[in-house]
Order: structure tokens, then C-alpha cells, then sequence
């Protein structure tokens, strides 16, 4: 028997790592962009790891060409409390998309996406192109098979369930399409969208006070999620948590009526 968790594959000699880690890129997205196989040793120059001996996270970025500054695919995956298997963040970018420095203010200093600062100007260009909040290009559209593909790693961990954090407000609706329920926070994601609906105590807020609450709003989740990234809710976004039975649907729908 292998290592059932972040941290005892974490023990690991570093090239059982890599190679452990690596079956959790998606092998659609190696022959979108004409990379190597897995085991290729070109490829492993392509991806970069941070996963410390002793720790129990694991941070993954696979690079479709070298000197590239954004990854196609970034993973930050650790443990939770009983072992089970917790994305924190999972990113698909599409490096010939325009980029917008909404991960930097203009000085400089990293704004983690839009978290704890914000560059207003780069954040409006992007969602004016049809970007989310914390998207710095447009994502691959290859949602499905990269989810198919970590499941299958989760399973051979001998899971059947994993959990996610979802970073933004849309995350959470796109997790729920495919097929994520509620540990924490379903209640509150159903309060936003009564909050958004007509005579709603956000709805009345979207009243063009800045670009980011336009009144087209009420029924878009991207720019709900845009008008909650801008403080709308009086709260930050936090403390959600939804979990995936592998093989199963959860079937939610917190924003009925929504479109994308």
C-alpha cells in the first residue's frame, strides 16, 4: 500500500514525488499544447514543486513552454484534519489569452488576487473582457477533465471524497455544476442569492456606485461575484467549504435563474 495523504506522499524520495504528483495533470491538456508524456524527462523541466519533506501541502505548476510566466495549470492541494484530500486553490490558465495584472498592484506588491489590495484598473479591464474576479487570463475550458483527472488521483489514495475551498463566489456556483455539496456555507450562498433578487438587500446596492455593481448584476453570477469581490456583502467571502463524493452528484443550485 502507497501513501494515502499530502504528507506521507510528502515523505517520499523526491522522484517517487514527482511522479505521484504528476498524474494529476490532465492528459487533454498535454496534447492541447504538444507537451511530452508524463514520464518525459523534457516535461519534468515544465513542472515546478514545492512539497517539503515533513509538510502536509503540496504546490504544483506545469508550464507549457520554459521561461513562460504563468503556469497552464497551478495546484495547491493539503490535507485536512482526517487525512482527506483539500484543494486550497486550482488554477487553468490560457497562456495565449491577454493577461491582466490584477495579481499585482503597480508597484509591485503581490495583491493575492485581489485578497488583501486591489488594482482597480487591471481588476475593471478584466472583468470588462468577460474575466472573473482573481482570473489573470481566461481560464482552458478544461473544467471536466482536469476534475476527472484529479479524482482519479484521489482515488488512488484510496479516497472516495475530497474538499475545496472556493476562493470566490462563482467558484462555488461553477463547484456546485459539477457536482460539489456544502460542508460550510450553503445557507449563506443561498442568503446572497435572495440578497440579489428583486427587493433584495444587495439588489438595491447595484446602482453603478463603481464599476464593479452595475445593476445588470442581479442575475449574473461572474458579476455578482465581481460586486462581492468589491465588498457589497459588508463581509468578506470566507469560510466556505464544499466536498466532491467521487462518482456522485450533489445536484445544488444556489443561484437559480442565474446565468453565467
Amino acid at each position: 500500500m502507497g501513501p494515502s495523504t499530502i504528507g506521507g506522499i510528502n515523505r517520499l524520495p523526491e522522484e517517487e514525488k514527482r511522479r505521484i504528483y504528476s498524474k494529476i495533470i490532465p492528459k487533454e491538456i498535454l496534447n492541447r499544447f504538444s507537451l511530452p508524456e508524463l514520464d518525459s524527462q523534457r516535461l519534468q523541466h515544465l513542472i515546478k514543486f514545492d512539497f517539503e519533506s515533513g509538510s502536509s501541502d503540496v504546490e504544483m505548476s506545469l508550464f507549457h513552454e520554459a521561461h513562460f510566466p504563468d503556469p497552464i495549470l497551478y495546484g495547491h492541494l493539503t490535507d485536512t484534519m482526517n487525512g482527506q484530500v483539500h484543494i486550497l486553490l486550482y488554477i487553468l490558465n490560457d497562456p495565449h489569452s491577454q493577461r491582466f495584472k490584477v495579481d499585482r498592484m503597480p508597484d509591485g506588491r503581490r495583491t493575492r488576487f485581489g485578497t488583501q489590495m486591489r488594482n482597480l484598473e487591471e481588476e475593471e479591464a478584466a472583468m470588462s473582457t468577460g474575466l472573473s474576479p482573481g482570473q489573470i487570463r481566461k481560464g482552458l475550458g478544461m473544467l471536466s477533465e482536469a476534475m476527472q483527472t484529479f479524482e482519479d488521483f484521489v482515488q488512488s489514495l484510496g479516497h472516495d471524497v475530497y474538499f475545496a475551498e472556493p476562493l470566490y463566489y462563482h467558484n462555488a456556483v461553477i463547484f456546485e455544476k459539477h457536482g460539489f455539496a456544502y460542508q460550510m456555507g450553503r445557507k449563506r450562498m443561498e442568503a446572497y442569492h435572495a440578497g440579489f433578487s428583486k427587493g433584495g438587500e444587495f439588489q438595491t446596492l447595484l446602482n453603478g456606485s463603481s464599476p464593479f455593481r452595475r445593476p445588470e448584476a442581479e442575475n449574473s453570477i461572474r458579476l455578482r461575484s465581481w460586486a462581492i469581490h468589491d465588498g457589497i456583502l459588508g463581509e468578506p467571502f470566507t469560510d466556505f467549504t464544499m466536498y466532491k463524493s467521487i462518482g456522485k452528484d450533489a445536484k445544488i443550485n444556489t443561484a437559480p435563474g442565474c446565468k453565467w
